[in-house]
């Protein structure tokens, strides 16, 4: 749906219309079709008509509105409740406010610009009525004249149904296009990606139905980026539905509760009787397979999902377009997308853009703070929800707070970044949960042919295991075949293994740190949980340590003892 409605008004629409032509067909489907786009629409309530005076209310929605839409129909200028609002619409459109969009509803244009036929009639009895001032009626002409030379819709013996779509997509679009243009500090650096998803992959030249699924790491702003495309496109569909956090709502509500959440949004009914999955799946394939429909499915991660909401491209009517969220590429590709586009961190112009607009408001750092805001937006590297997150902490914050809250992500990661991050990590299976631990406390820059052998031997089925880490968006292999993780992503995997045992590093399955690895050797505090130590010793330092210290740790796997700069395995 559009953005909501700028603060300069209150209104997106204002419907003027003569009742007892139009208020329970054209009007009545026209509003329907407005609402569910979302555009806020004022239309009088049917009980005003029946009063004497236009009322204020009326007046100030007039004023309060973007759009004036008028059906201008056999009666309306018979009644001089239309006829003031017309004026004041005219008002308002001279002084730049207010775009008018004129519906010619079973009357010719000519008709309204030159007052001619039914229009005379009305005029010349407004003249005759003792109660009416003439100065108005001049004035009421004049608007109508106005109004009759701004090109508008003619209904007439056109199907109603097609016309409203016309006047839908004008007015959707322009909202659109205003709100697009305002910086939002959900958007940064999001509109390239838009652009390109649009031109290479959801372009309504390519024909047929087409599933497109957005892929990449927690945070990474999938789910925003789907958004805004739904925002852009949505209008050019018969029906459209965004179905949120469909992974959380699978465990909390179920597939044929989603399935019944699709079907009401894009048939528009709010009573959708499904009793099964099975048959869930039937009222799909048959309601929808000859609609044209845009569908976006986000943070799925299960096949199952797919298979109940959007199972085959012939569910869909001809131009569908199916857009599907997750961090699982694996679960994309098994479910047949077309294509498959992969969200990437921000650029460091755009990563400290975002992280302003959240600590300050703005595009750029107070001039205290341009050191602090680079030292965050270096930690968060280029991961929107991070640069989000710490810049919404810091808002409004002392230049001590700033660097306290720097001081302490280096001791303890910020909960709520970790949370998202750790959802992937919670899908895996046990032995892939202990590969990308050792990865993220010992194996991160290293080359996976290199360890191969090594990690084959502690039970990990490389081969596999490090296609899912792959999979999930947790790790990448680049050309030189090094094992690559977000520096989050790292940090979120060695807290894990600090909470293991939190004050007492002995408790731990993982030790990497020089000063947590000599204080366990120095202090024979070991137990038999550790599985692995990485000790990377300073080549000026040495240091003197008992083999006695690794007599409790039966279940140790792995010693790497090193000098910096030069590995001694």
């Amino acid at each position: 749906m559009p953005a909501a409605s700028s603060s300069s008004w209150k209104f997106d629409v204002f419907l003027s219309f003569c009742g007892v032509d139009t208020r329970k067909n054209f009007i009545d489907h026209l509003y329907t079709a407005l609402k569910q786009k979302g555009i806020i629409t004022f239309r009088d309530d049917e009980k005003l008509e029946r009063g004497k005076y236009i009322s204020q209310e009326l007046l100030k929605a007039i004023e309060g509105s973007k759009y004036a839409i008028i059906v201008l129909s056999e009666n309306y200028a018979s009644s001089r409740w239309c006829l003031i609002e017309l004026a004041k619409i005219v008002e308002c459109m001279k002084e730049t406010k207010l775009t008018v969009l004129p519906v010619f509803y079973h009357v010719d244009p000519s008709h309204v610009r030159n007052q001619t036929g039914a229009l005379l009639e009305a005029f010349a009895k407004h003249q005759k009525d003792p109660k009416v001032n003439l100065e108005d009626v001049q004035e009421w002409k004049a608007a109508l004249k106005e109004v009759g030379n701004i090109s508008g819709w003619h209904v007439n013996d056109s199907h109603e149904s097609l016309d409203i779509q016309q006047i839908l997509k004008k007015i959707f679009s322009e909202l659109n296009c205003k709100f697009s243009n305002i910086v939002s500090k959900d958007l940064v650096g999001i509109d390239s990606c838009v652009k390109e998803v649009l031109d290479l992959y959801l372009d309504e030249g390519l024909g047929g139905v087409r599933f497109v699924g957005v892929c990449g790491m927690g945070g990474m702003g999938k789910t925003t980026l789907a958004q805004e495309i739904f925002k852009r496109i949505s209008n050019n569909f018969e029906a459209s539905s965004f179905i949120d956090n469909v992974r959380e709502e699978t465990r909390n509500q179920g597939l044929v509760s989603l399935q019944k959440q699709l079907l009401s949004k894009i048939l528009m009914e709010s009573e959708i009787k499904i009793w099964n999955f099975s048959e869930g799946i039937n009222v799909i394939g048959n309601r929808l397979r000859n609609i044209k429909v845009l569908i976006v499915l986000d943070d799925v991660d299960g096949e199952e999902q797919l298979e109940a909401l959007a199972g085959n491209h012939d569910w869909f009517g001809p131009g569908s377009r199916i857009i599907v969220t997750s961090r699982d590429s694996h679960v994309l590709r098994r479910c047949g997308m077309n294509f498959i586009y992969t969200v990437n961190g921000l650029n460091d112009n755009d990563a400290l853009e975002l992280f302003c607009w959240s600590a300050f408001k703005k595009l750029h750092p107070e001039e205290d703070y341009v050191d602090l805001s680079k030292d965050f937006v270096n930690y968060a590297n280029g991961l929107p929800l991070a640069l989000k997150v710490l810049g919404s902490l810091l808002f409004d914050k002392e230049i001590d707070e700033w660097k306290s809250a720097r001081d302490k992500l280096k001791a303890e990661p910020d909960r709520k970044i970790l949370d998202i991050l750790k959802i992937s990590y919670d899908g895996l299976m046990n032995t892939q949960r202990d590969l990308f631990l050792d990865i993220a406390c010992f194996f991160k820059g290293k080359n996976k042919d290199c360890i191969r052998d090594m990690i084959t031997s502690f039970g990990y089925y490389p081969e596999y295991n490090i296609g899912v880490l792959i999979d999930k968006s947790l790790i990448t292999i680049n050309e030189e075949g090094t094992i690559l993780m977000h520096d989050l992503l790292q940090e979120m995997g060695q807290e894990i293994v600090r909470q293991e045992s939190p004050k007492e590093p002995g408790g731990r399955s993982r030790l990497w740190l020089y000063k947590d690895v000599l204080y366990v050797l120095k202090n024979n505090t070991g137990t038999e949980v550790v599985e692995g130590i990485m000790l990377n010793m300073p080549i000026e330092i040495e240091e003197h340590l008992s083999a006695e210290a690794f007599l409790k740790m039966k279940k140790l796997r792995l010693l790497k003892i090193g000098i910096i700069g030069m590995d001694i395995l």
